[in-house]
């Protein structure tokens, strides 16, 4: 398993993906509501690393801007 930091900007204007010292700065379209840009994370970091979106788990950071993800594989 490996671990990514991420950082999430909810409610931005485009999704996209950069990386920064710490980790992946993900801006994603969807609002931060119902669990609707942890869907959208998860789908947009699998895109940018090539991989099948059931290969990443959300590790900690389900309510919060900073999470951890886990990638299996």
């Amino acid at each position: 398993m490996k671990k990514i930091i991420v950082k999430v900007k909810p409610g931005s204007k485009k999704s996209e993906v950069s990386e920064s010292e710490q980790g992946l700065l993900v801006r994603l379209v969807s609002p931060a509501f119902q669990g609707k840009a942890n869907k959208e994370l998860i789908k947009v970091v699998a895109r940018y690393l090539n991989i099948p979106v059931s290969k990443i788990v959300i590790s900690s950071g389900e309510k919060s801007s900073d999470k951890i993800l886990l990638v299996s594989g």
